[in-house]
């Protein structure tokens, strides 16, 4: 089956565009020039992935992209014409996954769908008999089943978010830099804004853990350098 790509921008040009490459790589758009009528679509589907506008004269792709993380947890990648750090980081705080500034080179945005979606779907494989169990005090993660527990309850995170936490868990001890966690999301050039990017994912699964228990905090900051988790 193709998998499926939402597309939600109010400029039908651009919108079409990006529906253009997806067909020629293979994958099903379903392109919307009005929020509103996305938002319905996304109550009734489940996507593989979604590309959301963030200004929109209806609803704002921000408000999008919260409706969706209500209910799903497929990859986020959101479009600007603003060059702003803020609205990168709101996104990002709200659970998107990536982010792409108008104009864009679709080339690029063609290989951001892939990376998103390897990745997701590397982390949402059917359950397999053998399980990578990662665990640090009461914190689970599981990567053969793309679950993880924190005092055994439900730590509900984006497929970055997940990432992070697995690379961090798999290097208990030492400090990964924002750089590699960067390289190891995107696979695009280190740039001066990547650490920002990284340090929302980073508060981003703070508050989720502390949302569980406020006196949790088993991410350490190594400052100028990255981040790490205790051994």
């Amino acid at each position: 089956m193709k998998e499926k790509i939402l597309v939600v921008d109010d400029e039908p040009e651009i919108a079409d565009l990006i529906s253009l490459y997806l067909k020629n790589e293979d994958y099903e758009p379903y392109v919307f020039y009005h929020a509103k009528e996305a938002l319905d679509s996304i109550q009734k589907n489940i996507f593989d992935l979604a590309i959301l506008d963030v200004m929109m004269k209806d609803i704002d792709g921000f408000t999008l992209c919260s409706k969706i993380r209500e209910k799903y947890h497929y990859p986020i990648i959101m479009l600007t014409a603003k060059a702003q750090d803020m609205d990168r980081i709101h996104g990002l705080t709200l659970g998107a996954d990536d982010y792409m500034s108008k104009p864009f080179n679709p080339l690029e945005l063609m290989a951001r769908i892939k990376a998103q979606l390897r990745r997701y779907k590397k982390y949402n494989q059917p359950i397999q008999e053998t399980s990578d169990l990662l665990t640090y005090h009461s914190l689970m993660l599981d990567a053969c089943q793309h679950t993880c527990t924190l005092e055994k309850k439900p730590l509900i995170l984006t497929p970055t978010e997940f990432t992070i936490l697995k690379i961090l868990l798999e290097q208990q001890g030492k400090v990964v830099s924002s750089e590699s966690l960067f390289h190891h999301l995107w696979h695009d050039e280190y740039y001066h804004k990547a650490n920002n990017t990284i340090s929302v994912h980073i508060r981003h699964l703070r508050e989720k853990m502390k949302e569980i228990d406020p006196e949790i905090n088993y991410i350490q900051t190594i400052w100028g350098i990255g981040y790490k988790i205790e051994k």
